[in-house]
């Protein structure tokens, strides 16, 4: 919405009779079209103007993937849904104060910037070029922290996966005794509310058939998902991406198995709707992990208010010209380390990658087997490091155990993230003008 739609929006309609001359009149006619409403959201409203401002960006997104457009009821219908979507979201994060602080979102536009190899000036030239305001880019950006933050606060956060799932997760797979395949796969859904009549459900089922007919006469998934399917992503191809048989319903993985990669599922009944899953890809379950880890021991100093940053730095050199000159490193850590390891020498025991800060990281990983670093620096202050000896680890049953509880708090938490969307809308007021003509 541009500056003049907002204040039309927002100030009395008598403010404006001072635009009442000819040079007006056009641009009043233009905004009546654009900025009509076509949905309510409980207080707040949703224009025509917005709602084709998102279609622009995903019909840039369907070019993109090489994905035909949908009918434009249809795609009007799928984005509104998602504006609704949003919008109660954002207007329960203003409720209960959840907010994003533009110092917040000038770091985050700026990692964005680093991550495309440009300046900020240079962002925002390339956004002006492709057609993108620089402040509604902003905004778009702190309403994306704003809706993970408060999906993080009212839904992720509440998810607990116990030691016990694991192990049955763990356990049940083992059962199986056999090679775990996982699933690149799409997805279409034609939903199916809980109280539909017999005759809806048949209407749904013969929408089912519908796309189902087009697949099998070479119509190209992401277009009919895009066209037909209910599900969020349904835009997006319906791509739902790399699931192995823990992830998805057993009916799922029932129909997937005997699939070649490329081919369609027949249409699924489940309790929510009629599916109709693609399997893109297919892999078999992973290697053993062997990870490189490193024994090492390290002496740290702290600047203080009483100890300067050369001054903690000047200390270490010290401390490292006598361990060359036959000190013992665990004595001296012992002595001077203001860390926690300092009683067991410096000790830090086996290290896997990714434990310890990038600095720290990097420096240790460039000695060899009883070398002593120069100085370091990290966050913590001042380090020497001394790089004990180093071995290749298998992994796999640590890895097998992060690997399941992820996958028991991503299903959980898609889940809960669902009912959770579905409870807001049912306590929303949502009153839809998309077929008003004005």
């Amino acid at each position: 919405m541009n500056v003049f739609t907002k204040l039309a929006a927002l100030l009395p309609a008598a403010l404006f009779l001072i635009f009442s001359g000819p040079a007006f009149s056009a641009v009043e006619d233009n905004v009546s079209q654009i900025d009509r409403i076509v949905a309510v959201v409980d207080r707040d409203v949703i224009t025509y103007s917005e709602l084709q401002d998102r279609i622009r960006i995903v019909l840039g997104q369907l070019e993109k993937q090489g994905t035909q457009r949908p009918p434009q009821d249809v795609l009007e219908k799928q984005v509104l849904e998602r504006l609704i979507a949003d919008r109660l979201q954002l207007q329960l994060a203003a409720q209960t104060g959840l907010r994003v602080e533009d110092n917040q979102l000038d770091k985050t536009v700026e990692r964005i910037a680093e991550q495309n190899k440009l300046s900020i000036g240079e962002f925002r030239d390339a956004l002006e070029k492709d057609g993108i305001n620089y402040r509604k880019f902003r905004e778009d950006i702190r309403n994306e922290i704003i809706l993970a933050r408060l999906r993080e606060r009212e839904v992720d956060n509440r998810i607990n996966v116990t030691e016990a799932e694991i192990d049955n997760l763990l356990t049940s797979q083992a059962s199986r005794n056999e090679i775990k395949d996982e699933f690149d796969i799409s997805h279409i859904l034609i939903r199916t509310p809980e109280e539909s009549s017999p005759e809806e459900l048949q209407k749904l089922h013969s929408k089912a058939d519908e796309a189902m007919q087009r697949l099998k006469a070479g119509e190209d998934f992401g277009q009919v998902s895009a066209r037909y399917s209910d599900a969020p992503n349904a835009l997006e191809g319906g791509k739902i991406g790399w699931k192995n048989d823990t992830q998805i319903p057993k009916l799922f993985v029932d129909a997937l198995k005997p699939l070649k990669s490329g081919e369609n599922t027949e249409v699924i009944r489940s309790p929510n709707g009629f599916h109709i899953l693609k399997l893109n890809n297919r892999r078999g379950a992973s290697s053993p992990l062997l990870v490189q880890q490193t024994n090492a021991r390290h002496i740290l100093i702290k600047p203080s208010e009483v100890v300067s940053d050369d001054d903690a730095k000047h200390r270490l050199e010290d401390l490292k010209e006598r361990i060359e000159n036959g000190g013992n490193f665990a004595e001296l850590a012992r002595q001077y380390s203001e860390d926690g390891t300092a009683a067991k020498g410096g000790e830090l025991g086996w290290v896997n990658p990714g434990d310890t800060v990038p600095d720290f990281e990097k420096a240790m990983n460039e000695l060899q087997p009883g070398q002593v670093s120069a100085p370091v620096r990290s966050p913590f202050g001042w380090h020497l490091i001394q790089v004990l000896e180093r071995r290749s680890q298998d992994m796999s049953k640590e890895a097998a155990r992060l690997k399941a509880r992820q996958e028991i708090r991503a299903r959980k938490s898609d889940e809960a993230y669902q009912d959770w969307l579905r409870e807001l809308r049912d306590r929303a007021y949502v009153e839809y003008r998309i077929e008003d003509k004005y």
